[in-house]
């Protein structure tokens, strides 16, 4: 059965989100202060990194939701107990710099429209749809998407099989009509496979290994791939 969809991640694979989220942390330490215990702006955006990524595998694990891991965020970062009023309010003035920051990478359009149409497209996030239903709006390609499918309404996060097939239940696909394209090998391609979808996974920095996986380095080599010039579920095809 040919693919006859594909499903998108959103953050660091259309939408440059590790580099709003520098900037925009970079710019609200400039209005904030450096916050104690850090010794240069360049560590502090480091560790709200890290702090970051562990605060959202604490999500996806269910082990707390979606506004509690914005204020652990926070409290991890500036190493103080917050209110919870006080921790948003930072976090707010985090997300006014972040978002100003926001921008698609240049090849996310160029190639919705080499693939518009011949295939149908949707989104799977593990944010929310608040979050990502804007975003895609702000940046002027909602109207690309069937469905943006979010874990904090499904209550469900990726790798979990179950976000997948409920992705693919919103535009009506079997899971193997359907490729997915994220830019984490584990949590999205990993994820797809096992869920019985065709998993990309875009490694836009190079990173390399995982050669069971399906790989590109850039979106101009999906369309190819997508589209047969190069045996489909190749592991560690290009780059």
């Amino acid at each position: 059965m040919p693919i006859r969809a594909v499903l998108w991640d959103v953050d660091d694979t259309i939408f440059d989100y590790a580099s709003a989220d520098r900037v925009g942390m970079r710019r609200h330490l400039k209005a904030e202060g450096l916050p104690d215990g850090y010794d240069s702006v360049g560590q502090a955006l480091d560790s709200w990194r890290a702090i970051t990524e562990l605060q959202w595998a604490r999500f996806a694990d269910g082990e707390t939701d979606f506004q509690g891991q914005r204020r652990d965020r926070v409290r991890s970062f500036l190493r103080t107990e917050l209110s919870d009023a006080d921790a948003d309010a930072w976090f707010e003035g985090h997300v006014a710099h972040y978002e100003a920051a926001w921008s698609l990478f240049p090849d996310t359009v160029p190639v919705l429209d080499m693939l518009a149409d011949e295939y149908r497209h949707a989104v799977l996030s593990n944010s929310s749809i608040h979050n990502q239903d804007r975003k895609l709006r702000v940046l002027g390609v909602r109207d690309r998407f069937e469905a943006v499918v979010c874990a904090v309404e499904l209550g469900i996060s990726k790798p979990a099989a179950g976000a997948f097939h409920a992705a693919c239940d919103a535009i009506g696909l079997k899971p193997h009509e359907v490729a997915y394209v994220g830019d984490h090998p584990d949590i999205d391609a990993r994820g797809a496979v096992a869920a019985g979808l065709a998993g990309i996974w875009l490694d836009r920095t190079g990173l390399g290994g995982r050669p069971e996986l399906t790989r590109i380095t850039g979106l101009d080599q999906l369309p190819g791939l997508l589209r047969g010039h190069t045996r489909f579920g190749a592991p560690d095809t290009f780059g």
